[in-house]
């Protein structure tokens, strides 16, 4: 089974949607290294004073808000 992904480079329309496809693992791997730093901050996060640990925390729990609204995992995207 093949999927096959056809765009007019010719049409800038299809030149951005082309452009999105080939970089969607770095996107993926972009969301995923972001997520990965937000976790480490709030796990290890011994140096942050409390109102920085509440804003990361706050944060990350709002990364997960947006990707779960769209219907994302990152383990599908990343793994």
């Amino acid at each position: 089974m093949k999927g096959i992904l056809e765009f007019n480079l010719n049409d800038l329309d299809d030149v951005k949607a082309h452009k999105r496809a080939v970089l969607a693992l770095d996107m993926a791997l972009a969301l995923w290294d972001i997520e990965s730093y937000l976790r480490g901050e709030t796990k290890h996060g011994d140096h942050l004073t409390q109102e920085a640990w509440n804003a990361l925390d706050k944060a990350r729990t709002k990364f997960y808000e947006i990707i779960n609204e769209r219907s994302l995992s990152l383990d599908d995207l990343v793994d």
